[in-house]
């Protein structure tokens, strides 16, 4: 887990006592007629009125105790913006950390973080950090899933600065960049607002107090009341782009020929608009994706499946999480190189609803197996659909949902169908249920060329997990199986052919329990258990493994992993004892390491035969 990512989980699910909470507070918030300079000084004359709220609480690491500094935090409104404004009291303003630094990136740094939840439907939630410098960071959280997405980015300006007694801080944030229902009324949002104030220990400071050992996150939220007369506008855009390209050689690298010269000038356009409050049209023509942020770097040495790469794309991001399931059927960056696209998502009351449609030149395929997974070509274009519908059900987080993907080419098609449920039968308790089907046709020349089955494959995909977490427990169940000819080629399925049994229990300790306070802040000790096999019951893997995680002073933070237990690859029984390790600390202000590490017994997948693998990663 990277840094980045570990603050976000941190600040939004890092828990505390099970102990009576209160009902959610409720905040009216009203218009303002100032004209608001977002620079970072709160000088403007509704930053005068007392605050919106303050924030009370510390939840973590210690146990919704009194938050040990103050936070005042004043929320207002105009017809076009949100705006926000923090002043966080800091006793030794010399130890404030922060760091100028890309967009999404300020990890460990202080930070203030506004959460909204603007269908106050307890499912979805917009996230708006910013730290003592004015650094930003965005996202979207989806408490039906659990996932986070940053690669989300929104409009939205941002100003702060050190002062003699902390920091302060601005936010402006356009209706235009947010989607909530149209009223002409006054509306209601949920409501998260945290501080992040890292010294010894990372202290995690909320407006409301939090349960540990809770299925939820935004069933625990606050309520703005206000924002009558707000409307999110038609939001529409239009991105022109425009690339040429000129290519001079010569006829077989004959030196005597004159060049041949050949030229492209290839016009695009992006459009995005508001349909409705809840629904928002991205159309392209042509786009050209060449100003997006290239990818991470990785190894695919000695791997056995094919490698994830995140999307990155604008015309994919919007409403992405709508498409998100566990059995990973949805994978847009299959749509490799689109002539032309449209993508329709959004929300209207307990129906969220998403479509994507578009003519791709190329056809990328990934054939899985149980053992690995292999590339290929398909010399044609394709057209590529994707149909998704969730319907919020009654609970805090459940929902109902259908899925189907569509890849119709030449002589080839991939087809696949399904539905997905989630659901809390208390707070503590979750479970989720996935079933899918496909059907696939390759063409002569790919089942040829990677000994893919004749004729029309049929296949299945089934997932079922029961999740229990409380204060001091945490127990987990889930069940995999998927046939050998299941084939999801708008998805990213790397392995087929396999069931598999997996399941952990850890236990919490904490260090104020029974009001004492302790050298450390939390332990964690558990143990996973896996059981894998194909579909013919020859075993793949089984491992039982104990592993552990520590928060400590200085922000210490060490979990290892002891695996014990054979793997089979290629009918051949190969031992793999091993353990993995991640440490950092916060040795001083200045300075923040680590090490990450992995020494044992690992398949030489490439020869089919016994390793040893040694990795460290400072």
């Amino acid at each position: 887990m990277n840094a980045r990512r570990a603050t976000l989980v941190l600040c939004l699910a890092a828990g505390v006592a099970a102990q009576v909470f209160a009902a959610p507070a409720h905040y009216a918030i009203h218009a303002t007629t100032d004209a608001i300079h977002v620079d970072g000084k709160l000088d403007e004359g509704v930053w005068q009125a007392p605050p919106t709220f303050t924030l009370n609480y510390e939840t973590d690491p210690g146990d919704n105790i009194p938050a040990p500094v103050r936070t005042e935090v004043w929320i207002t409104f105009d017809q076009g913006r949100l705006y926000a404004a923090v002043r966080a009291e800091d006793p030794e303003p010399a130890k404030i950390r922060a760091r100028y630094s890309d967009r999404d990136t300020q990890a460990g740094d202080d930070s203030f973080v506004l959460v909204l939840d603007t269908f106050n439907d307890q499912r979805r939630a917009f996230e708006f950090f910013v730290n003592p410098f004015g650094v930003q960071t965005d996202a979207t959280m989806n408490d039906v899933t659990g996932n986070e997405d940053t690669s989300w980015d929104a409009i939205w300006a941002s100003a702060a600065r050190i002062t003699a007694t902390g920091w302060e801080a601005e936010i402006a944030i356009p209706f235009s960049s947010l989607r909530f229902p149209r009223s002409s009324g006054p509306q209601t949002w949920g409501l998260d607002a945290l501080r992040l104030y890292p010294r010894d220990r990372l202290h995690r400071l909320a407006e409301h107090a939090l349960p540990r050992g809770r299925s939820c996150y935004l069933c625990h939220e606050s309520k703005l009341e206000g924002f009558a007369g707000i409307t999110p506008g038609r939001n529409l855009e239009f991105d022109p782009t425009l690339t040429a390209n000129r290519t001079d050689s010569r006829p077989n690298d004959d030196l005597e020929q004159d060049y041949d010269h050949h030229a492209k000038v290839d016009p695009g356009l992006t459009v995005r608009w508001g349909v409705t409050p809840g629904m928002t049209l991205n159309a392209a023509l042509n786009p050209d994706f060449s100003q997006v942020e290239a990818d991470a770097a990785q190894l695919s040495v000695n791997t056995q499946f094919a490698l994830f790469y995140p999307e990155k794309r604008p015309l994919f991001l919007e409403g992405a999480d709508l498409f998100d399931t566990k059995i990973n059927a949805v994978y847009t960056r299959d749509i490799a190189d689109p002539s032309w696209g449209l993508k329709l998502t959004g929300k209207e009351g307990k129906n969220a609803m998403g479509v994507i449609v578009a003519r791709d030149q190329s056809t990328n395929l990934l054939f899985p197996s149980s053992q690995g997974s292999s590339l290929g070509t398909l010399d044609q274009s394709n057209t590529s659909t994707v149909l998704r519908y969730r319907r919020d059900i009654a609970g805090t987080s459940a929902a109902l949902g259908g899925l189907f993907t569509s890849r119709e080419g030449d002589g080839y098609h991939n087809r696949v169908a399904g539905i997905d449920t989630l659901f809390n039968g208390d707070e503590h308790t979750l479970i989720r249920i996935e079933a899918l089907g496909s059907n696939t046709l390759y063409p002569q020349s790919i089942r040829a060329r990677f000994g893919q089955p004749g004729g029309e494959l049929s296949g299945y995909a089934l997932r079922a997990a029961w999740h229990r977490t409380t204060r001091d427990w945490t127990v987990h169940f889930d069940y995999n199986d998927v046939g050998p000819n299941f084939r999801a080629d708008l998805g990213f399925i790397p392995q087929v052919d396999y069931r598999k049994a997996y399941a952990f229990a850890e236990r919490n300790f904490y260090g104020d329990a029974g009001g004492a306070k302790h050298w450390y802040s939390q332990w964690v000790w558990g143990t996973e258990t896996t059981g894998t096999y194909d579909s013919h019951g020859n075993p793949l893997q089984t491992q039982l493994s104990p592993y552990f995680y520590f928060n400590g002073p200085r922000q210490l933070f060490v979990t290892a992993y002891l695996g014990l237990g054979p793997s089979w690859y290629q009918g051949v029984r190969f031992d793999r004892t091993f353990v993995v390790w991640v440490s950092h600390i916060q040795a001083f202000p200045d300075l923040y390491a680590g090490l990450e590490g992995r020494i044992g017994q690992e398949i030489d997948y490439a020869n089919t035969r016994q390793g040893n693998l040694v990795s460290l990663k400072p």
